[in-house]
């Protein structure tokens, strides 16, 4: 399959453009992009089901749920079933942990005619690459399918962890052609 033709100025597949220009009654008017500034942003997350707090939420009523049981069963002279039930929820709780403590893992990445800012969260921990973007350099990491490198001035990093395999290419384009049409 062909990779997808580029898009217009107006549309992009996984960012947003705010162009300079927009027109106002048929007149050209400048208008601030946004209260931020940034030309063009990219939000790339985790595509999960739930979030911390609902996973937490559940766990609880999942806790309510096994401790009633296993209460009953200790009631009714089964008394080994509550340890095994107390072990049970130590060990789904330290899976909920490691979920939610990536789950709002995220890269943002932002550009303006001066500036190209990258912003990866994972684990809580945020890191930030800037950049000209007049000396960015845009490719994949090892290979066609692998994930893309933003490199410049002596720094990189690499983007894309949450956008699949097959669409990597598109989006490393869309970076290529946001570079070249910043200051349009």
């Amino acid at each position: 399959m062909s990779p997808v033709p580029l898009m217009s100025s107006a549309a992009l597949r996984f960012g947003v453009w705010r162009p300079l220009l927009n027109l106002v009654q048929g007149a050209a008017s400048m208008a601030a992009p946004d209260a931020s500034g940034w030309r063009v942003e990219w939000l790339l997350q985790r595509d999960g089901a739930l979030s911390a707090r609902q996973v937490w939420s559940v766990y609880a009523a999942l806790c309510l749920v096994s401790v009633g049981l296993a209460g009953g069963f200790w009631y009714f002279g089964a008394a080994f079933v509550l340890p095994f039930a107390f072990m049970e929820m130590l060990a789904v709780m330290a899976a909920v942990l490691m979920y939610s403590r990536h789950a709002a893992d995220r890269e943002y990445i932002a550009m303006r005619p001066n500036l190209l800012r990258v912003e990866r969260r994972s684990g809580g921990r945020t890191n930030c690459v800037e950049f000209n973007p007049r000396w960015v350099r845009v490719e994949p990491d090892r290979d066609d399918g692998s994930l893309v490198r933003l490199s410049g001035q002596g720094r990189s990093v690499v983007v894309g962890e949450f956008v699949q395999r097959q669409h990597r290419r598109q989006l490393a384009d869309e970076f290529r052609w946001a570079l070249k049409h910043l200051e349009d």
